[in-house]
């Protein structure tokens, strides 16, 4: 018999050493989707008084190519002061900065979130992922500390990061998954449930907390999708693909728009110069490119055949060029919920040049390429496609689209940058 066969099965760790996480876990959990629901309500009232009752009052519409230029300019100018000039500039840089990261300072915190809620209120095309996970990182970081010292600090990081994923999508399925990859070809004490214990606890508190408060769903509602066949498997496998090779344009495109903006020196010079850059985009593109993307892809899809080819292919084209300058000039946010909208209009555009690709099967396996090419992150790219469509049909497809989305993307430079500029591959 060999020697692996004759391996002792992994220690589990006992439930005395579980137990006194559950509440530590609760309680960040709570905290951190009250913090995400907190900054998302402030920005959407910030919202609809930048984009419907000022215009109104000023009699001018909410959504002409000159009040989004405005509107994006002046957002870069109002982001670009809280980066010059709140403690700690609103974090770091964050073209070189991935979905987690360490726990920043306390003092840098309130400037990050402000400068959130005004990206998030002024119209560019970035999420809000990125920054409140950094903010609850750093605050869970700090209360944690003080209140279980004992405890080690990698715990309320990790905490934090899963109870906002699960606020975020509404479920801790995705917490779950992202922290399972990070733990891949790592040292683990224990089972690897035992390492997901406490963060599934935070994730489906966070989640939870969520959905009760404020109802989100992820669920596009477009035509059901029951049985899949050769031609949903090709369609799927095209469409995946070629997203991959479109979002990876973007990706390479990346260093260099960051290099230009860069050479501005000062936010209050790059951010304003992206904003009208950012208005600039959003005139041509119409005010579906807009924001973050969430709404706006519930829009698309509510009448997936509303729109020509032509126009899906512009409002593809044009809020991944969004995309690529947002993240580029320094304002704060992520990059999942546009990507997701890039992805769909992709996948509503085959739809709409070949009637035959089912609008599910387009959309998810969109969704799928560009979020593999823009996150690198294998099982959030599977699990956000899947969960717009919610089929469970559709997830044999997916997995298979994934193969060949995944070998166009692996090992090439990612959308984030070491300090220096170079791209991390």
């Amino acid at each position: 018999m060999s020697t692996d066969a004759q391996a002792a099965p992994q220690e589990t760790t006992p439930a005395r050493t579980l137990l006194p996480l559950v509440v530590p876990a609760l309680v960040t959990g709570v905290l951190c989707s009250l913090l995400f629901l907190g900054v998302s309500e402030l920005a959407e009232q910030l919202q609809n008084v930048l984009w419907k009752d000022l215009p109104d009052a000023l009699g001018i519409g909410g959504y002409s190519s000159l009040w989004m230029i405005v509107m994006l300019t002046a957002t870069g100018v109002l982001v670009g002061l809280v980066v010059w000039k709140a403690p700690g500039h609103a974090g770091p840089d964050p073209a070189t900065v991935g979905l987690a990261s360490g726990p920043l300072p306390p003092l840098v915190l309130p400037g990050l979130l402000v400068a959130t809620a005004l990206m998030l209120a002024g119209g560019p095309s970035l999420g809000p992922e990125n920054p409140i996970i950094a903010a609850n990182v750093g605050l869970a970081f700090w209360l944690g500390s003080k209140a279980m010292p004992a405890a080690p600090a990698v715990l309320w990081g990790t905490l934090a990061e899963a109870a906002t994923l699960g606020a975020l999508f509404g479920t801790p399925v995705a917490a779950a998954l992202v922290i399972s990859e990070a733990l891949a070809g790592k040292p683990m004490k224990g089972s690897l449930w035992d390492a997901l214990f406490a963060p599934l606890i935070a994730a489906a508190t966070g989640a939870l907390t969520t959905t009760l408060v404020a109802h989100p769903t992820f669920d596009l509602g477009l035509p059901s999708f029951t049985r899949p066949g050769w031609g949903d498997l090709l369609a799927a496998l095209v469409i995946a693909s070629a997203a991959a090779v479109l979002g990876m344009a973007a990706v390479y495109a990346f260093p260099f728009t960051h290099t230009a903006f860069g050479r501005l020196r000062h936010p209050m010079l790059m951010l304003p110069v992206g904003g009208l850059v950012l208005g600039l985009l959003g005139a041509l593109g119409g005010p579906l490119t807009l924001f973050k993307g969430l709404h706006e892809v519930a829009e698309l899809a509510a009448d997936p055949d509303g729109w020509s080819a032509g126009q899906f292919a512009l409002m593809t084209v044009v809020k991944l060029a969004a995309l690529l300058i947002a993240a580029s000039c320094g304002f704060r946010g992520g990059r999942i919920f546009p990507a997701v909208f890039i992805g769909t209009a992709f996948g509503l555009l085959a739809h709409a040049l070949v009637p035959g690709v089912h609008p599910a099967v387009g959309v998810s396996a969109g969704v799928l390429g560009m979020l593999l090419a823009i996150t690198r992150q294998g099982w959030v790219s599977l699990f956000t496609a899947a969960i717009l469509v919610a089929s469970p049909a559709i997830l044999t497809l997916l997995c298979i689209a994934s193969l060949p989305a995944w070998l166009l993307v692996t090992g090439r430079p990612q959308m984030q940058l070491h300090d220096d500029g170079t791209a991390l591959r």
